[in-house]
C-alpha cells in the first residue's frame, strides 16, 4: 500500500491533529487517513440547478396553479 509523508506542517496543525486523534479513540496515523478518507471519497454535492435538472419534465404548469375558492386563509406569518 502507498504511503505519504507531509513535511513542514506547523505545529498547531500536527497538535490539532493529535488532539482530534485522542477525542476519536485513534492514533494520530489513523485519523490522519480518516481525515483524508472523509475529505476526499465522500460522495460530490450536486448543486441546486443539477438536482432541478434531473427532475421529469411532467405536468402542466396550470396543473401546480394555486385555486382560489374565495375562503379567506388564515394568516401563519404575521
Amino acid at each position: 500500500m502507498p504511503s505519504l509523508l507531509v513535511r513542514n506542517l506547523d505545529a498547531e496543525i500536527v497538535n490539532a491533529l493529535k488532539a482530534r486523534a485522542v477525542q476519536h479513540h485513534r492514533s494520530t496515523e489513523a485519523e490522519h487517513r480518516a481525515i483524508l478518507v472523509d475529505v476526499l471519497q465522500k460522495p460530490v454535492r450536486k448543486s441546486i440547478a443539477e438536482v432541478l435538472l434531473a427532475m421529469p419534465n411532467v405536468g402542466m404548469d396550470s396543473d401546480f396553479e394555486r385555486l382560489t375558492d374565495g375562503i379567506n386563509a388564515p394568516d401563519v406569518f404575521s
